[in-house]
């Protein structure tokens, strides 16, 4: 009996751990692969480098994103963090006034 509670014990803190880091961590990455996928010309992007840019292109795993009128870049559909949105996170500032 003696033996038995420290695997017991180790059992407990994988499956904690399991639970808490391990599964929410696999659910992103696949949501995030899924998103990758769906990626498609006139989508607004983000890249992990920060650069905003518009698809105007796709081939196989390279998108071709233009970032201002005739200036396009390549970038690896790896390296794209995700979608565009202008909106995201911004507080309006009539908001602001109406919570003071």
């Amino acid at each position: 009996m003696g033996a038995a509670s420290p695997m017991i014990m180790m059992l407990l803190m994988f499956g904690v751990f399991y639970f808490i880091l391990i599964r929410p961590q696999a659910k992103k990455q696949k949501e995030h692969q899924a998103m990758l996928a769906a990626l498609g010309k006139g989508d607004q992007i983000v890249t992990r480098g920060g650069i905003i840019g518009k698809i105007s292109g796709v081939k196989h795993n390279v998108l071709v994103i233009e970032v201002q009128e005739k200036v396009r870049i390549r970038v690896l559909r790896s390296h794209v963090d995700g979608k565009y949105d202008p909106n995201a996170g911004k507080d309006s500032k009539d908001e602001k006034d109406k919570a003071a």
